[in-house]
């Protein structure tokens, strides 16, 4: 587990691109955040730490939102609208488990149940704590148990 304590937009994302840096595909990011808490911030740094230079967006009204690089993709969702796994179906989202690709999913609490059983969960959960302030905590596999600066 690592818990960083981030004191700006490019603190997180120079964080989130550290951590982009240790994803594989077959990885599934699900974050943990209130509104405005930076989840979209940390998609910019994850992507740039995977190599993908795509300018990074919300996913709100795409529901999805696909980055691709030379050996690996990105899938961004937005889980906010969706709150059964019928309308989850609808999304195709099944379809876009790939282990070449890593997802990251914003506000996967409305579905819980499509994540039971998924390897490669990787949960972040970003607390705000000030204008500028986060808390970030990254619970996973290995690669996420060392202390981080």
């Amino acid at each position: 587990m690592i818990d960083k304590i981030t004191n700006s937009a490019a603190e997180t994302m120079q964080f989130a691109e550290t951590v982009g840096e240790l994803l594989n595909g077959g990885d599934i990011i699900l974050y943990a955040g209130g509104l405005g808490a930076g989840k979209t911030t940390f998609t910019r740094g994850l992507a740039m730490g995977m190599g993908l230079n795509d300018v990074v967006s919300s996913p709100t009204f795409a529901i999805v939102n696909e980055y691709k690089g030379k050996d690996i993709t990105l899938y961004h969702f937005d889980m906010y609208r969706i709150n059964s796994i019928e309308a989850l179906e609808t999304t195709g989202f099944y379809d876009y488990v790939s282990d070449n690709a890593v997802m990251a999913v914003e506000w996967p609490e409305n579905i819980p149940e499509a994540f039971d059983g998924m390897a490669g969960i990787i949960t972040v959960t970003i607390e705000y704590t000030g204008e500028e302030t986060r808390k970030i905590n990254i619970e996973g596999d290995a690669r996420f148990d060392s202390p981080w600066n």
